[in-house]
């Protein structure tokens, strides 16, 4: 089986581009990762299988050779940031508040920052 290292990888999109040890690159679908696997990042070992498709070569049951690093760590905000996120989140979420108490909702703009604002916040609670 061929092996190579992730080129790139976009879990939003579902898939990516392996750079073959051999030469070459091989497309790589989210279909074709390990179970349990749900993204592969940049230089990232793994073994595959290989088909042409229409468009070219595509990888196949993927199998990760690296261990999976923990990012949390590297990615974790300091607390002296995170009180500032949350204290600004808190004036968001109170301006709600007060158009809730007025019987009416928040405009779809407000309404979509603030859900994007709390998906960034707890993703950096959860690190």
């Amino acid at each position: 089986m061929p092996t190579g290292k992730v080129k790139w990888y976009d879990s939003d999109k579902g898939f990516g581009f392996l750079t073959r040890d051999d030469g070459g690159e091989v497309f790589v679908h989210s279909s074709a990762l390990p179970e349990g696997a749900e993204a592969l990042r940049s230089g990232q070992r793994v073994e595959f299988g290989v088909v042409e498709g229409r468009k070219g070569a595509q990888a196949l049951q993927v199998r990760l050779l690296d261990a999976p690093r923990s990012v949390a760590k590297a990615q974790r905000k300091k607390p002296d940031e995170m009180v500032v996120l949350v204290e600004d989140l808190i004036k968001l979420l109170d301006g709600v508040s007060g158009t809730y108490r007025r019987g009416k909702h928040p405009e779809r703009r407000e309404a979509a920052k603030i859900a994007q604002v709390l998906r960034i916040l707890a993703d950096d609670l959860e690190a």
